[in-house]
């Protein structure tokens, strides 16, 4: 089974760097034991195995004169030949006691499973990274596996200090996840402590406990691709609980992450990007199971949250600078919590825009700067063009529409009342006759991005008009 692959591509690398010749029961006992189940709090909850029978309400752990005779129950069961999910992490429930519909990531092809490899599929399932949508993600890669590992020791840690007793535990897949991102992130930082990872939001603290938190697959996505920045990897998605369901393998294609933060930065410049990096991130990205329908990770599946709305109908991001007056009677305090909230606001509309623009930009065109320029300089124009007249026809023309189409040649059609128009500036029509044809010659995917970039570029030149 697959987590038995990942645990073997693990376990050489682990033997590589640390001068070891382990074999996977080595490992299990040595290393993989003592820092998971020999401890009075788990790191991973293994359902049915040797190691969680007999944990109950009454008995919620067991002590240290106890682990040994399970570790010892353990090794019996697997030289047995005891194969079903309890004792091989990813493989089938056994069937002979009812349990097959709960079994996941299976094949019909049958042959033996050695002691080896079911050692083997405790490492590579103890490797998962949790996702948030309930699913996990499982890469065959020594890089990404070494590194999941090199966070067991942190999350061991923080459980055992006496500081974090309400830290929850049995969070390995769900802590991996967290972990990797944090690890590969462009900001990391060796000498982080407990306090830099709940700002990273990484745990989650309320009066009675403490819990990691899952990451959204889209920062994790943006941090493997700053590990891997023009590599394509395919991931597991799957999920093992009392409901297993299996996706499938799914390419992740890394190099649209670095794309779109390169665009950003070119748009929008080094310091917007560092300051509202995490900001922008977190707008990106299908639920993981709609972005995996789509065949592989990649920028379609990165389409940012409620993007799609604004296609070809009425809604129209708030771009307009807010009037913020203090209110007869309202006092000063008042009035500053309300302005803060304001503006808050605001902010968070312009780095919608921005994410939004970046996403469109990636989608349209091989040659970032040309597109980003052409419709920044065209909703100047149309800005313009609207300024000239007196009453709403124009402003209605191009929002009911210019903007509010999803055909070709309504927009065209659109265009020619603007240039049919003798009043209209002899530059803002040579600047539309540009426009028409180039809009002749997109693709009809093309188009619709194409439109509702130039919508957006639209109401930020209103903004700053």
């Amino acid at each position: 089974m697959f987590t038995s692959t990942v645990g073997k591509t693990f376990l050489e690398e682990y033997n590589l760097r640390n001068g070891k010749n382990y074999s996977a029961r080595e490992f299990f006992d040595e290393v993989l034991f003592k820092l998971v189940f020999d401890h009075k709090k788990y790191l991973m909850w293994a359902q049915n195995s040797p190691f969680v029978q007999g944990i109950s309400k009454k008995k919620p752990f067991f002590g240290p004169e106890e682990r040994p005779a399970k570790l010892v129950k353990f090794h019996e069961k697997v030289e047995r030949g005891e194969r079903d999910a309890s004792i091989a992490i990813g493989y089938p429930a056994s069937e002979t006691k009812e349990y097959a519909t709960t079994s996941g990531l299976v094949t019909d092809i049958e042959f033996p499973v050695t002691e080896e490899e079911v050692y083997f599929s405790w490492i590579g399932g103890s490797l998962s990274l949790g996702v948030a949508g309930g699913y996990a993600l499982l890469f065959d890669n020594p890089a990404i596996t070494y590194a999941t590992f090199e966070g067991w020791q942190i999350y061991r840690r923080y459980l055992n200090d006496p500081v974090l007793e309400k830290l929850r535990p049995n969070q390995i897949t769900t802590w991996n996840g967290q972990w990797l991102a944090y690890k590969f992130g462009r900001w990391f930082r060796d000498d982080f402590d407990f306090s830099a990872l709940e700002r990273e939001k990484i745990f989650s603290i309320s009066e009675d406990k403490i819990e990691v938190n899952t990451v959204d697959w889209p920062r994790l996505f943006f941090s493997l691709s700053n590990r891997f920045p023009s590599e394509s990897l395919t991931a597991y998605v799957f999920a093992l609980g009392q409901t297993n369901k299996t996706v499938g393998f799914v390419p992740f294609q890394l190099k649209n992450g670095r794309r779109l933060h390169e665009i950003y930065q070119q748009l929008f410049g080094e310091e917007n990007y560092r300051t509202n990096q995490a900001d922008f991130e977190a707008l990106y990205g299908k639920h993981i199971k709609r972005a995996c329908e789509l065949g592989n990770i990649g920028l379609q599946a990165l389409e940012p949250k409620n993007l799609s709305k604004y296609f070809a109908n009425d809604s129209n991001l708030k771009l307009t600078k807010p009037a913020i007056q203090q209110k007869k009677g309202e006092s000063e305090e008042s009035f500053e919590k309300r302005k803060a909230g304001i503006i808050k606001k605001d902010e968070e509309n312009v780095i919608t825009f921005r994410t939004y623009k970046t996403w469109l930009t990636a989608m349209i065109s091989k040659n970032k700067n040309e597109i980003s320029d052409y419709t920044r300089d065209i909703a100047a124009a149309l800005v313009k063009y609207r300024e000239g007249a007196r009453k709403r026809d124009r402003t209605n023309l191009l929002e009911k529409k210019l903007f509010a189409t999803r055909r070709k040649t309504d927009f065209l059609e659109a265009l020619i009342e603007i240039v049919k128009d003798d009043s209209v500036e002899m530059e803002i029509v040579e600047k539309i006759k540009s426009l028409r044809d180039r809009v002749h010659f997109m693709s009809q995917e093309d188009f619709a991005y194409f439109v509702l970039l130039l919508k957006f570029d639209y109401a930020y030149a209103e903004r700053i008009s």
